[in-house]
């Protein structure tokens, strides 16, 4: 067992999983932001209720993001081995580490943009109706809009969580900051590795909340 100050790790290490979560978490955010979005328009328009009602979709669509919404991410990356392997050619690594990563958020951040667009007053959508403006129209001229600030929030608190999914991603060889931590810091009993990334991801976490919180404010007004 190490001393609390002597470690196994060098600062090039740290620099190249801090790339390796800035990797992870930016490509699989953006394909999850991708499917998760569209996703969460099929929620609002066809629940019943909503601006096209269409029960059987409605249904599908729910079921869907709560089954995998269900799933805890260490065992959601172990079931879908055989797909990240087809879809990589490996189930070890950064980049198999999307695959799993980018299929978690995607049902989150629709559940997250559904209640963002379900807190849009009825009034808003009155007046939509009321000039005469198409689903499409209300959506993109009046909800969007006006549940801008909730969005970026809703986007904070999605990145937060996969910041989250990529440390567990260390226990698949996923790279990043958290395979330094369970590599160094609990396998090889590194007192410091352990320390220095948890506190690499809590100062990570608040600078990404802060700037989210600051973007949401700024929409308001």
């Amino acid at each position: 067992m190490t001393d609390l100050f002597e470690t196994r790790v060098t600062l090039q290490q740290y620099v190249d999983a801090g790339w390796e979560t800035l990797y992870m978490v930016g490509i699989s955010l953006f394909i999850g932001a991708l499917a998760g979005i569209p996703l969460a328009l099929v929620l609002v328009i066809t629940r019943p209720g909503g601006l096209r009602p269409r029960p059987v979709i409605y249904h599908i669509a729910n079921v869907v993001v709560n089954i995998i919404r269900s799933l805890p991410f260490v065992i959601l990356m172990v079931a879908i081995v055989p797909l990240t392997r087809l879809i990589t050619g490996t189930s070890i690594g950064t980049t198999a580490a999307l695959v799993p990563l980018t299929i978690y958020i995607s049902p989150f951040i629709a559940r997250l943009i559904e209640a963002s667009l379900l807190e849009v007053g009825s009034g808003i959508l009155e007046a939509a109706e009321a000039m005469g403006a198409t689903m499409w129209q209300t959506i993109f001229w009046f909800m969007l809009p006006e549940a801008r600030a909730s969005i970026i929030l809703a986007l904070t608190t999605a990145t937060v969580g996969l910041i989250g999914a990529t440390a567990m991603a260390g226990t698949i060889g996923g790279g990043g900051v958290g395979d330094l931590a369970i590599s160094y810091g609990y396998q090889q009993f590194d007192t410091f590795a352990m320390l220095a990334t948890v506190i690499i991801l809590i100062i990570v976490v608040q600078a990404i909340q802060s700037l989210g919180n600051w973007l949401a404010r700024r929409a308001r007004y």
